[in-house]
């Protein structure tokens, strides 16, 4: 599909779900409703619903979606794998460990999130030392890396839930599943995609070359060694920032990117910004849905998400070898 149609229509399409965002829940919200409370002071409870609590979530939702789709899209090119994951290398299970511990602790919201991007860097910076070998940074040895990484993670975690206490276990596993109950306004994390993906940007014409190998990127002038280095600095603070919002969510950065090239190419100067805005299109319509399947209670997002993506993800995978993909 052409770039010029392609954008438009996802751009309507991430209004729309915002619009939908607005108006579902348990409490449902006319469109007059949802047009005074972003035009004006919110004067009664509908409009309060949508102006403090439900805009909030709703732009949470697409700014994570978009950090997490952009991400994807930048590990599917540093591993050369179509269908790599944001959260493959171990990022996750960094960010998770360090929030379970500030939940453990008894701080607050603040404090857990705050907690989650330190830990999603220092687990950064071990793949980033202990993937460093003879030769460098190797697209395998990173995966191995982060893999045996997570699963050092992902024991502490078990050891954590085991051993918490009851009060604290039920806010601690919907953290794992993904939850964007307590999001705020996403100034920082939206300040965060709009640098990360004009540093990629900025870095697709390499990006596409890197994408046919190394030896041709090499031979057509790209410093490989930089560029990976770049790509996974990016790539990582993005899954860090969308982490520290809402926990783990999953599926988003792995199918999202894969879609997206399957129907608009693999040229990253349109793949990025439209996995962006699929992304966080995705993720708001999600999390609308969480809010209202099971209407006054609320699912994690990340079920729906795990629940939308499994079968997208079969079919993918499904049709990849006619596409030239593993």
């Amino acid at each position: 599909m052409s770039p010029r149609l392609l954008l438009p229509i996802l751009a309507l399409l991430a209004l729309a779900s915002l619009v939908f965002a607005l108006m579902a829940g348990a409490v449902e919200v006319p469109a007059a409703a949802v047009w005074s409370a972003l035009t004006a002071p919110p004067e009664d409870t509908a409009t309060r619903i949508v102006a403090e609590l439900r805009l909030p979530r709703a732009l949470s939702a697409f700014v994570v979606g978009g950090l997490l789709a952009l991400a994807g899209a930048l590990m599917q090119v540093l591993l050369r794998n179509p269908l790599a994951d944001p959260y493959v290398l171990g990022i996750s299970g960094g960010a998770a460990v360090a929030a379970l511990a500030t939940m453990m602790a008894g701080f607050g919201a603040f404090w857990v999130s705050v907690d989650a991007f330190g830990g999603a860097l220092v687990s950064m910076l071990l793949v980033f030392a202990l993937a460093h070998g003879r030769g460098g940074w190797t697209p395998t040895r990173l995966l191995l890396t982060g893999v045996v990484l997570a699963a050092g993670w992902g024991a502490l975690i078990s050891f954590m839930l085991a051993v918490s206490p009851e009060r604290e276990l039920r806010g601690m596993l919907f953290w794992l599943m993904g939850d964007l109950a307590h999001a705020g306004m996403p100034i920082w994390s939206a300040l965060s995609l709009a640098a990360g993906l004009a540093a990629a940007i900025a870095l697709a014409r390499p990006l596409n070359l890197m994408a046919r190998g190394d030896l041709q990127a090499r031979a057509l002038g790209v410093s490989v060694g930089p560029l990976r280095l770049g790509i996974y600095l990016i790539g990582s603070l993005l899954t860090a920032a969308a982490v520290t919002v809402g926990g783990t969510i999953g599926f988003v950065g792995l199918i999202v990117p894969h879609a997206v090239r399957l129907v608009a190419g693999a040229d990253h100067r349109t793949l990025l910004p439209a996995a962006v805005l699929a992304g966080g299109t995705l993720l708001v319509f999600a999390d609308a849905l969480a809010r209202v399947v099971i209407a006054p209670q609320q699912l994690p997002v990340g079920v729906l998400t795990a629940m939308i993506g499994v079968p997208v993800f079969l079919f993918l995978l499904h049709r990849g070898p006619r596409r030239g993909l593993p």
